[in-house]
């Protein structure tokens, strides 16, 4: 009995080990994935959403006002 329940706790433990460094493993995977991820988007200099909002608003604008133009242009 004490060699089988010897051999059982041996097995339990190398398991647990097993799951954690499974789980160690796999949440090293996600974080250089996810830094990998920064990095190429800091190279590529892209902006972030409230930038590109108001980026989009100014040619909107912009757009608007060259209409405006045109259509007096146009009616003279």
């Amino acid at each position: 009995m004490t060699k089988s329940k010897f051999i059982k706790d041996k097995l339990t433990k190398l398991f647990e080990q097993g799951l954690i460094s499974y789980s160690d493993l796999n949440n090293e995977i996600l974080n250089l994935f996810k830094t990998k991820k920064d990095e190429i988007i800091l190279k590529l200099e892209l902006p972030t959403k409230e930038e590109f909002d108001i980026l989009k608003k100014r040619v909107e604008n912009l757009e608007a006002a060259k209409s405006k133009k045109n259509k007096k242009k146009k009616i003279k």
